[in-house]
């Protein structure tokens, strides 16, 4: 076993333990994080608009709760963003995660708390390190440097005194001082807002280094490996970094990437990872390399429900965790440490398991309604 891979083993130990308990009790764990949300944002102003102090039970949530899209949500928002606080969550909301989406073609901005960015967007990067770590204990991935391709919206102040930007780009700020010892580039080349001149300087900056691993969006990621072999004049990417194993990817069907991901780097050691990673929250991890399935992670400081999509026209058709059946079309429904309430975030997703609760996503819930309500399929 490699030392560091051992190292981070031990270290991780107990948090592999905590992903195994909610596995073995994931009912349990779900309700245990409605009540925890419920109880912290009970004196909010949206908590007491929907008389949280009051809710003893799920199914009472969903009857004092509306589902909602960003647009319903919008007016908390709009309050947050121009200064006021305690409103759908009761610690100071810093930050907003600035999305276009693909449902609309205005941007939406996304709160983002420090329980948020510590409990969730920031502890699943850490989580694939440890289950990583479990998969392959002779790998040699962490004695190398991840390269990140993401955003580059830098923080900008909203006029009410939080940052808005690019999920990336608070995560950046945030990474904490060990952690961004084993990642290139550097903050300044990864928020260079122009692509292609992003992108050359992660070739100066990288191709010398040894990188083991690279995180993003496929499509990117695939156009900057072709401008490092240009870059390098080398014939694939094993040339340019040889102890190159994992791509940690998501944002986008890896399915049509698959073959020139292999072609473009010919090793047998190279392994790949999905995660399910978006603006509202970090909600899944590839944990069993058989499988291009999700583990669905459950003490995130969130709460899932799921609305079957031939039921999108009617909201109580919504079931929590233990309703689900697997090779269903589902609307999937978040309430978060974001400050986020039964919010319908958009994607669609299937189960594949519920013991333990792995996903995949299928698609768009705009992929399925029209504008008065009928089911089409695109």
């Amino acid at each position: 076993m490699a030392l560091t891979t051992k190292l981070i083993r031990l270290i991780y130990a107990p948090r592999l333990h905590a992903i195994d308990r909610f596995m073995r009790d994931p009912v349990w764990t779900q309700r245990r994080q409605l009540e925890t949300l419920l109880d912290k944002a009970s004196g909010t102003v949206f908590g007491r608009e929907h008389g949280f102090g009051g809710i003893r039970t799920a199914d009472d949530f969903a009857r004092r709760v509306p589902i909602g899209e960003y647009e319903d949500f919008r007016p908390y928002i709009d309050r947050i963003r121009s200064g006021e606080q305690n409103v759908t969550w009761p610690t100071e909301i810093r930050w907003f995660a600035k999305s276009s989406g693909t449902t609309s073609t205005k941007s939406k901005f996304i709160p983002v708390s420090r329980e948020g960015l510590r409990c969730c967007h920031m502890r699943g990067p850490l989580d694939i390190a440890g289950l990583f770590a479990r998969l392959y204990p002779q790998s040699r991935v962490f004695s190398g440097k991840t390269l990140t391709l993401g955003g580059s919206h830098r923080l900008e102040n909203t006029g009410g005194g939080a940052e808005e930007g690019d999920l990336s780009a608070i995560l950046i700020e945030h990474t904490p001082r060990l952690a961004r010892g084993m990642r290139v580039p550097g903050a300044e080349t990864a928020l260079i807002p122009d692509f292609e001149k992003k992108v050359e300087a992660i070739c100066r900056e990288t191709v010398h280094r040894n990188v083991t691993a690279f995180a993003g969006v496929p499509s990117w990621n695939l156009v900057m490996l072709n401008k490092v072999l240009e870059y390098t004049g080398k014939d694939n990417i094993s040339e340019v970094w040889p102890n190159m194993e994992l791509f940690t990817h998501g944002g986008m069907n890896f399915t049509p990437y698959r073959e020139q991901y292999r072609k473009i780097i010919p090793s047998e050691r190279m392994k790949y990872m999905e995660t399910y990673n978006a603006s509202e929250g970090f909600f899944a991890i590839q944990d069993d390399p058989a499988s291009d399935a999700m583990l669905l992670m459950l003490d995130y400081g969130i709460y899932y429900e799921f609305l079957p999509v031939r039921e999108l026209h009617d909201p109580s058709k919504a079931v929590p965790l233990e309703g689900v059946r697997t090779g269903v079309n589902y609307a999937m429904i978040v309430s978060t440490c974001n400050g986020l309430w039964r919010y319908l975030i958009g994607d669609t997703v299937e189960f594949v398991s519920t013991d333990p609760y792995r996903i995949r996503i299928t698609g768009r819930t705009r992929h399925f309604i029209n504008a008065f309500g009928e089911e089409i399929i695109v």
